[in-house]
């Protein structure tokens, strides 16, 4: 929340602080929020705000989804990432995390079957979600197909997938990552030009999204930081 309230306090719509919090960093969400106009509620222990469960230190914030036209617009335009079904909000925001700091351009979140952009999703991304440009989408499918018209291809994780250092991925690139139950969605799985995978040799069978989503993402960064080149070849390199 101190990160949005820096650096991007128009996603910011409320602010709750608890009675009993004290000290100086009270007193600096308070000069934050008076200087960007943001109400402040000094909220009692039982106040409905701090039900739920999540860890809040004595603050609570009210995050607003913003257009397209107010977001952040930092990172590589050409380096995307479609999300949906990430029912966990921790998830979430820990994917947003991992996003901003591989450089994503842009994240896509599908808008049924996905957690809201809330405090707690904010508080898992460790402020990433203030610099990140963040859109919610009605249909992945749709998304997918405006893309792939303008040149980009599309990779989605999923167990059996080829490994991220087999495959190409400079250029314009939408990386799809699935929920935590069932992965990818059909449709989703259909438009993509191939599916990445990433060898598990111990003895689990899987990692957590947002962990696997960073070991694709930083393969990503490090083709793309050695060289740009156009995807015409396809995700084979043929």
């Amino acid at each position: 929340m101190h990160e949005a309230l820096q650096s991007r306090a128009d996603s910011v719509g409320h602010v709750w602080v608890l009675q009993q919090r004290r000290g100086g960093r009270r007193e600096e969400i308070e000069s934050l929020c008076q200087r960007a106009s943001i109400p402040l509620t000094v909220a009692s222990e039982t106040d409905p705000i701090w039900l739920g469960g999540a860890v809040h230190n004595g603050f609570a914030a009210e995050i607003v989804e913003r257009t397209a036209d107010s977001m952040a617009s930092g990172g590589d335009a050409t380096f995307v990432v479609l999300a949906e079904d990430v029912q966990d909000p921790r998830n979430l925001g820990a994917l947003l995390r991992v996003c901003e700091g591989a450089g994503v351009g842009r994240v896509l979140v599908r808008d049924r079957g996905s957690a809201p952009l809330s405090a707690v999703a904010a508080k898992s991304s460790a402020g990433a979600s203030a610099w990140l440009r963040t859109e919610r989408t009605g249909s992945s499918a749709q998304e997918l197909e405006r893309f792939k018209q303008e040149g980009y291809w599309i990779y989605g994780l999923a167990a059996g997938g080829e490994a991220p250092w087999s495959l190409d991925l400079t250029g314009p690139l939408v990386i799809c990552v699935g929920g935590e139950e069932s992965g990818l969605r059909k449709l989703t799985r259909e438009r993509c030009d191939a599916l990445i995978g990433l060898p598990m040799l111990g003895h689990v069978s899987s990692l957590n999204l947002s962990t696997a989503a960073a070991a694709v993402l930083y393969e990503a960064v490090r083709q793309r930081s050695g060289r740009s080149r156009g995807l015409s070849e396809g995700p084979g390199k043929t």
